[in-house]
C-alpha cells in the first residue's frame, strides 16, 4: 500500500473534491428530484427517457450522468492503484510511463462504462415495471432494504478480500515491461476486480443513494477506506451496512 504522506494527501483532497462534487452536481440538476411512487419512495428519474428521447438516447445520456457520478466515485481508489503502477514501471522513460499509467486508468475506466451500459436496460426495464403495476412499487422498500443487507454480507465474504488482494497486486506487474496492448488489458483486469469489489456498495448506491447525495458520498468514502486498509476495513464497513438493510426491512415492513 501507499504509505507517503504526500500520496495519503492527495487521496484525501480528492474524496473531498469527490464528495463536493457529488453533492453539488446532484442539488444542480432539478430532474434528481425524482417520482413520488406508491410505497412512499422516490423513483431516480435517471432510468427513464425524457419526453421524445429514444432509448438508444435515453442510455447515452445515462452513460454520460454514470461517468459524471462514478468518477468522483472511484478516483480517490484508483490513485494509489496508478501511483503503484508507476512505483512497479519506475525504470521506463518518464514520457512512455506517463503514457502507459494513462493506458492503464482508460482500460479501467473502460471497463465501468461498459457495466454502466449493462446497468442501463436492467434499470430501465423495472422502473417500467414499477410504474406499471403499483403492487410490484409497494414491494421495493422491502427489496431495497434485502439489497442493503446482502451488500453488507458481501463485505465479509472470502470472494470479496480475493478480489481486494488482486487490485493490490495487480498494478505491481507494471515492473514487466508491456506493450499497449497489455497495459490496456491490465487497466481493464484492474476494473473488473474494482467492479467486483464495488459491486455491492455500487449496487446500494444505484438502488437507493442516486436520490441522495449523502449516501453517494459515504458510499465513496467506504470504498476508498477499503482500498487502502484492505480486508479489515471491508468488515467494519459490513458491521455497518447490515443493519442498515435490517433497520429499511423492518420500517418498510412497519410501514406497509
Amino acid at each position: 500500500m501507499i504509505r507517503q504522506p504526500a500520496s495519503g494527501l492527495a487521496v484525501a483532497s480528492l474524496l473531498a473534491a469527490g464528495t463536493v462534487m457529488t453533492i453539488v452536481w446532484h442539488e444542480s440538476v432539478p430532474a434528481m428530484r425524482g417520482m413520488p411512487m406508491p410505497g412512499g419512495w422516490i423513483m431516480s428519474p435517471m432510468w427513464m427517457p425524457m419526453c421524445g428521447q429514444t432509448w438508444c438516447g435515453a442510455e447515452a445520456a445515462f452513460l454520460g450522468k454514470w461517468a459524471v457520478m462514478m468518477g468522483p466515485m472511484m478516483l480517490p481508489s484508483l490513485l494509489p492503484a496508478l501511483l503503484r503502477y508507476r512505483q512497479a514501471a519506475g525504470r521506463t522513460g518518464e514520457t512512455r510511463l506517463a503514457w502507459q499509467t494513462a493506458l492503464l486508468a482508460t482500460g479501467y475506466a473502460f471497463v465501468w462504462m461498459l457495466f454502466g451500459a449493462a446497468v442501463f436496460p436492467l434499470g430501465a426495464a423495472l422502473t417500467a415495471v414499477e410504474i406499471d403495476l403499483p403492487a410490484f412499487a409497494r414491494a421495493v422498500p422491502i427489496a431495497t432494504g434485502v439489497v442493503v443487507l446482502i451488500a453488507g454480507v458481501l463485505q465479509f465474504t472470502d470472494w470479496k478480500a480475493r478480489h481486494l488482494a488482486c487490485w493490490h497486486d495487480l498494478p505491481n506487474q507494471g515492473r514487466t515491461p508491456a506493450n499497449a496492448a497489455t497495459t490496456w488489458l491490465l487497466g481493464m483486469r484492474l476494473g473488473v476486480h474494482c467492479g467486483h469489489c464495488s459491486g455491492g456498495l455500487t449496487a446500494v448506491v444505484l438502488i437507493t443513494g442516486m436520490m441522495d447525495p449523502w449516501t453517494m458520498a459515504a458510499v465513496m468514502a467506504a470504498i476508498t477506506a477499503e482500498r487502502h486498509a484492505g480486508e479489515r476495513a471491508a468488515h467494519v464497513i459490513g458491521a455497518v451496512v447490515m443493519p442498515t438493510g435490517l433497520l429499511l426491512i423492518a420500517r418498510a415492513a412497519g410501514a406497509g
